[in-house]
């Protein structure tokens, strides 16, 4: 019998937050913002263990009380603004790995999403299963602008920020002739330890592409939570999006 694989999901909560303060705490539509993302993490049928990385005591507190492990404090160095999930992950895992723990994929759950179908991270986790080259695998959506039409400013003057190989004037042709271009929206990512530790990477050199549409939402200002709130509770309520968006590069 093939043996089933070992998936940690890891959800990174620090205490400190400026733009919204205390926001893995903030209630929204009556449950602390983490608990959902622990909430995804124990729904999910492939992940065999749910960790929070936290400095904080109160956010360890309420991770237990929905069922997370939080079998370590975060260090300080790795819990400042600048800190990067690089140095949140490699603690993570050398920490683990030293009490006899490798998981063989590492499911990275952002706590400020709150809106997630199980299933596609069931999904997210399967294609990487079946996938032993690739090093990780990024949630991505189609960008609403793109990049070969912006610009920097150096001095005085502007110069395109991107340019395409064959076509030194990309910022002027119609955009359905520019290839599409996709920004990564946190949904889900995944990540092998041997990439984290051995190459000192959250990505790696070959990564899957894991296309999710629609709007994701999340709180990163405070502007931003009643539409959050609102999309909770729709959620709860197995309700759609109104007018889901679906990102194009439109004329």
């Amino acid at each position: 019998m093939t043996k089933k694989a070992e998936v940690l999901a890891l959800i990174p909560a620090r205490g400190g937050s400026k733009s919204v303060p205390r926001k893995n705490l903030l209630e929204v539509a009556g449950r602390p913002l983490i608990a959902y993302s622990i909430g995804h993490a124990r729904d999910c049928s492939l992940v065999t263990r749910t960790i929070v990385s936290t400095d904080d005591d109160e956010i360890a507190e309420v991770s237990r009380r929905f069922g997370a492990e939080v079998p370590f404090r975060r260090p300080a160095e790795a819990a400042t603004d600048t800190a990067t999930d690089l140095q949140v992950f490699r603690h993570a895992l050398l920490y683990l790995q030293e009490r006899g723990y490798m998981p063989d994929l590492v499911v990275h759950l952002r706590p400020t999403g709150p809106v997630r179908d199980v299933h596609l991270i069931e999904r997210a986790i399967n294609l990487m299963l079946r996938h032993p080259e690739a090093d990780s695998l990024r949630a991505i959506g189609l960008a609403e602008q793109t990049p070969y039409k912006m610009w920097r400013i150096e001095g005085l003057y502007l110069q395109q920020a991107l340019t395409l190989e064959g076509f030194p004037e990309s910022h002027s042709m119609p955009r359905q002739k520019l290839p599409a271009v996709y920004h990564q929206n946190g949904y889900v990512d995944i990540v092998r330890p041997r990439t984290v530790i051995e190459m000192d990477s959250m990505a790696g050199q070959t990564v899957l592409p894991f296309v999710v549409e629609g709007k994701i939402h999340e709180l990163d200002y405070p502007e931003q939570i009643p539409a959050l709130a609102a999309a909770v509770e729709r959620w709860q309520r197995g309700e759609p999006d109104p007018d889901p968006e679906k990102h194009r590069h439109s004329a």
